[in-house]
């Protein structure tokens, strides 16, 4: 690479379907964009089977009338062969969003969460959750809140009944705050069947919730009651600029994920207490803009 190459940074962004891993890569993508000019294009990855097929020849057809990229960014497995296809055939350097299927060595960058235990390489970099797309707009109003439900996970040991009394008990305490409260696609019908009348509680199950409102809500609330299950929605809560608390349930044995999010519970939301308020400990992360400046700065400090 020259000590000047073109502007803007070019990436491809490859995609596999999957809202969640699409979310995490816009993340890093909006990240890198807040710190120098960006044209991102956005790619299919295709299947693993094509993708061999191409890295095996030496080519990448989805890519063929672009513009060469500096960045190719990915999350989700399928996406990985399909990474390293398109680095052989075009160039560029190679960042992988979570713990990749295949040899970290493959890659140029890993950006992998803590909770997956990764090794300690110069290509490793180890994330406080996964990345997203939430950054603090400073537009939080203390008189408004917002809670957001999971489901049964391999992590945590679900029930609805506890659940459902936190959330009575939250909003009966905190009369100061209009609440809202969504679900997940995981969250068990009888959740809200036996959730009482509570009034100052306006309730949005997920199927009437548009596209971004969990977004919005997060930058307009003072603060999020999350239950520990929904990690990603954690995570966010705290990139958005939250005061984050977090609802009981138990941790399953052994699962690296709730040890994680104890981790972060001693460090930043608070756990359910006597008054519901979340503690003064919390931190706004911001994960993405840390490694969209570490690669800005290992490989593209050209300017902005």
């Amino acid at each position: 690479m020259s000590a000047n190459p073109p502007r803007p940074l070019c990436i491809w962004r490859l995609l596999d379907g999957k809202p969640g891993h699409e979310k995490q890569t816009a993340g890093l993508v909006a990240a890198l964009a807040r710190k120098g000019e960006v044209d991102c294009r956005n790619i299919r990855a295709g299947s693993r089977w094509e993708a061999f097929g191409w890295w095996l020849a030496g080519r990448f057809p989805p890519g063929k009338d672009l513009p060469g990229p500096h960045l190719l960014v990915g999350a989700g497995h399928a996406t990985h062969l399909a990474l390293l296809a398109a680095r052989r055939a075009r160039g560029g350097r190679a960042v992988v969003l979570m713990k990749p299927s295949l040899p970290l060595s493959l890659f140029d960058l890993c950006l992998i969460p803590e909770h997956d235990n990764p090794p300690a390489r110069a290509n490793v970099v180890a994330t406080r959750g996964v990345l997203n797309p939430l950054s603090d707009l400073g537009r939080h109003r203390m008189d408004r809140g917002l809670i957001l439900i999971g489901g049964p996970s391999p992590h945590y040991e679900w029930d609805s009944a506890a659940v459902a009394r936190q959330v009575a008990s939250l909003v009966a305490v905190r009369q100061d705050v209009a609440w809202r409260l969504t679900t997940s696609r995981r969250t068990p019908s009888d959740f809200l069947a036996g959730l009482p009348p509570l009034p100052g509680l306006e309730r949005m199950p997920v199927q009437a919730t548009p596209p971004g409102w969990v977004e919005d809500q997060l930058a307009e609330a003072g603060e999020a009651w999350c239950t520990p299950d929904s990690v990603s929605m954690v995570y966010e809560a705290l990139s958005a600029g939250c005061q984050v608390g977090l609802l009981a349930l138990p941790a399953r044995q052994g699962s690296r994920v709730a040890a994680g999010v104890m981790r972060l519970r001693d460090g930043s939301p608070a756990a359910p207490g006597p008054d519901w308020r979340p503690g003064p400990r919390n931190v706004v992360l911001d994960e993405a803009g840390r490694c969209a400046a570490l690669i800005r700065e290992r490989w593209f400090a050209w300017g902005d």
